[in-house]
C-alpha cells in the first residue's frame, strides 16, 4: 500500500490541511493519507493550544466530514508522546509496515528547513516526500538534503489558511466557515476551545 504522512499540530485541522492531503493522494496516487497530530512538534515554538486528545478528535471530525476515504487520523505520535522527530516515527512505521511504501506530506516552509531536522540522512532514507505551495514562500529547485526524493504539489488558493490564522478569528469571534469542517467548528464551541485569554 502506498501511504502519505501529514504530520502537524493540527490547533486546529482545517481546510488547507484536507485539501492539501486529498491533493497530494491523487497527484502521487496514494492509496491512504494518514493524518498525524504531533504529540511535540521540535521546531515549533508556539506551544498548542488543545490537548492531543482534542486535536485527534477534531482531525477525526474533520475527516468523517471530508467524506474521502482515503483519509485517515493516525495517533502514532500523540500515542508516542514526547517530542515528536519524524526519523523517529518512520522507523517505526517501516517496522510495523514493511511492505508498505510511506510519502510524508509537508509544506514548503518546512521543506527549506529539513536540513535542521533530526536525523536529516534518514529522512531521505525512509520515505518519499511531497511538497505544497506555502504562501511567502519559494520552492527550492533542489532538494536540502542529499538523496530526497520529492516531488512538488501545485497551490490552491484554498490552502492558504493557517490554523494561527483560524485561531485568531476564533478568538475574535469571527466566521470560520470555509476555513474550518462544520463538525470540527461544532466541537470547538462545544469545548470552548481558542476563546480569547
Amino acid at each position: 500500500m502506498r501511504i502519505g504522512i501529514l504530520g502537524g499540530s493540527f490547533d486546529p485541522v482545517h481546510a488547507g490541511h484536507i485539501g492539501v492531503a486529498r491533493a497530494v493522494a491523487e497527484t502521487a496516487g496514494l492509496d491512504k493519507v494518514w493524518l498525524m497530530p504531533a504529540a511535540q512538534a521540535p521546531l515549533r515554538d508556539a506551544h498548542v493550544r488543545a490537548s492531543g486528545a482534542q486535536r485527534a478528535e477534531m482531525v477525526r471530525r474533520a475527516i468523517a466530514d471530508a467524506g474521502d476515504a482515503r483519509l485517515e487520523l493516525c495517533t502514532r505520535e500523540l500515542d508516542r508522546g514526547g517530542v515528536s522527530y519524524t526519523a523517529e516515527t518512520l522507523r517505526s512505521l517501516r517496522a510495523t509496515h514493511p511492505a508498505d511504501e510511506f510519502t510524508w506530506i509537508v509544506g514548503e516552509d518546512q521543506f527549506a528547513r529539513l536540513g535542521a531536522w533530526r536525523e536529516p540522512e534518514q529522512l531521505a532514507a525512509l520515505a518519499e516526500w511531497a511538497v505544497y505551495a506555502r504562501p511567502g514562500w519559494s520552492m527550492s529547485a533542489e532538494a536540502p538534503i542529499r538523496g530526497l526524493r520529492w516531488r512538488r504539489v501545485e497551490a490552491k488558493a484554498e490552502w492558504a489558511i493557517s490554523s494561527s490564522e483560524v485561531r485568531a478569528r476564533l478568538a475574535s469571534g469571527g466566521d470560520v466557515s470555509g476555513w474550518l469542517s462544520d463538525k470540527v467548528i461544532e466541537y470547538i464551541t462545544k469545548n470552548g476551545l481558542y476563546r480569547a485569554q
